[in-house]
């Protein structure tokens, strides 16, 4: 299975059209045909539904093709780490992020190396913990910013200066709005939107058995769009303090949860990870401005 083969795959399925595809390579249409004909053949399964006007992904294509798009990232990213290694300290960095408020100390790091290198360039993706572990072990990253515990065992990390602190977005006229803190009994039998990543922490360790009688009509992986429910009437989110605007022009607000819930954020790193000399400095800044906090 040639890289080339897998470029004709994924430009076919983004265009579902393989005249379109073959235009956008600069290659003939018959050519990317039997390429892709080949190529389920030598999978053993259909990846196109073909019709007269376009065609479409099967769900083995839809599996293909973040596998593909996976592998041909990675090329590209190995081709730039070995070009780096030939010129100025350059090139880029991949690093994952949970959303977070303490992604201002990343960004400190960040503007402190890109002040002084300015060919490096900082590619920040946005995701869930299990998102950006799968990015990070496959090597698609090279740092991740996490709220998860971390794994001692396979990964290296920095603990991040200030935690986040939990609690609850609503409706500025909501009767909870009028509480300083907001309480688990507070909560009982209200709409509640949460986090289908905090279920089995932050959540759990908070509620307790009351986790499971709760109502929860919504859950999200990322806030902002269960903040615009929120202001939508649609219920309570659960959620860090920060993330979603609560200022004098916004339907909602943000009232923290009693007893106090926090969460560490930590930067962290595959223990076996080999680093370019770009990615190398990001780390030694970050270890210069947090390793003693």
């Amino acid at each position: 299975m040639e890289i080339r083969i897998l470029e004709y795959f994924v430009e076919a399925a983004r265009e579902k059209n393989i005249s379109r595809a073959a235009e956008k390579l600069h290659v003939s249409q018959p050519a990317i045909s039997k390429q892709l004909k080949m190529l389920e053949d030598e999978l053993g399964t259909k990846l196109f539904r073909r019709s007269i006007y376009q065609i479409e992904l099967t769900t083995e294509g839809q599996i293909f093709k973040r596998r593909a798009e996976d592998i041909l990232e990675m090329v590209h990213k190995t081709k730039m780490e070995f070009e780096t290694l030939k010129n100025e300290i350059a090139g880029d960095i991949r690093i994952g992020c949970a959303e977070s408020d303490s992604i201002k100390y990343l960004a400190r790091a960040i503007k402190n190396i890109c002040a002084n290198y300015p060919n490096i360039n900082c590619h920040i993706y946005s995701g869930n913990g299990e998102d950006l572990y799968y990015r990070l072990e496959t090597g698609l990253l090279d740092f991740s910013v996490t709220v998860q515990n971390v794994d001692v065992a396979k990964y290296d990390f920095i603990k991040l200066p200030s935690p986040d602190i939990w609690g609850v977005i609503m409706l500025k006229d909501s009767p909870l709005a009028q509480k300083e803190k907001i309480t688990v009994e507070d909560l009982r039998d209200l709409p509640l939107i949460l986090s289908r990543e905090a279920m089995n922490g932050e959540y759990l360790q908070w509620f307790g058995k009351e986790l499971e009688k709760l109502n929860v009509p919504v859950t999200y992986n990322l806030l902002y769009n269960a903040a615009v429910m929120v202001a939508e009437g649609l219920g309570y989110a659960i959620s860090f303090d920060k993330l979603a605007n609560t200022d004098a022009s916004s339907k909602i607000c943000f009232r923290p949860l009693y007893p106090e819930l926090k969460s560490e954020l930590s930067f962290i790193w595959r223990k076996s990870q080999k680093f370019t000399p770009a990615a190398e400095l990001l780390l030694n800044e970050m270890k210069k401005l947090y390793s003693s906090s």
